[in-house]
């Protein structure tokens, strides 16, 4: 019976990611960290992001991106969902798979006390449709989670000035991050931008709460 007691109240945390590879970027260090602490993190990705090699099947591009992001997923502690969401098509796909109805009906049953999503600063467009696609969710929830947004592409956020923000120290997880990005060898082109970035990010967010890696996120509900 305390076993039981115990797993009801595992804390459960949600990230919504457009591609493969954005959860990793986005909020990897935290994932490994809440994953480590005990906490059920649950990760639901749009879409597999076959137009990043169009000279490929999309079958074959599919294969690979998601076999990529669960050795990630692995690293990190998360579980993996693929929505399968044409690029660049969202709103429509959404429509068409009622994909707002199906994540509520997860919502409601993991309740989560976090939801993760991205910024609608970010310049590119399946990001900006990943977080409305969110916003749309959480409008329709009666038990509402926090909502904390993550940048990927967008350097600065002049909209969130005035949003509380969270700073997570990933000091201790930061290696498995690197790890997992690592793995993302279809993008390597991307990554290895990205992953300069994202560890200016880090160290940044790192230095305002004095740890040597942190990551940042606004609350936006």
């Amino acid at each position: 019976q305390n076993i039981s007691m115990i797993m009801k109240k595992r804390e459960t945390v949600i990230i919504f990611s457009a591609h493969s590879d954005d959860f990793v970027i986005g909020a990897g260090g935290t994932i490994a960290k809440y994953s480590e602490e005990g906490k059920k993190v649950l990760v639901f990705v749009m879409s597999y992001g076959e137009k990043s090699h169009p000279w490929m099947k999309d079958n074959v591009t599919k294969k690979f991106r998601s076999e990529e992001a669960f050795k990630a997923s692995e690293v990190l502690g998360c579980t993996t969902t693929f929505f399968n969401l044409k690029e660049f098509d969202f709103k429509e796909e959404a429509k068409r798979k009622r994909l707002i109805k199906k994540i509520k009906e997860i919502v409601i049953t993991e309740k989560p006390s976090k939801i993760f999503t991205h910024s609608d600063e970010d310049p590119h467009p399946d990001h900006r449709a990943t977080h409305l696609l969110t916003l749309d969710v959480f409008d329709l929830l009666k038990k509402k989670p926090d909502v904390y947004i993550y940048s990927i592409w967008n350097p600065v956020s002049m909209k969130t000035l005035d949003v509380p923000k969270m700073y997570v120290d990933i000091s201790s997880t930061f290696k498995k991050k690197l790890q997992a990005l690592k793995l993302f060898r279809s993008q390597y082109q991307a990554i290895l931008p990205l992953s300069l970035q994202t560890l200016f990010r880090n160290l940044k967010a790192g230095l305002k709460i004095k740890k040597k890696m942190g990551e940042e996120f606004y609350k936006i509900k």
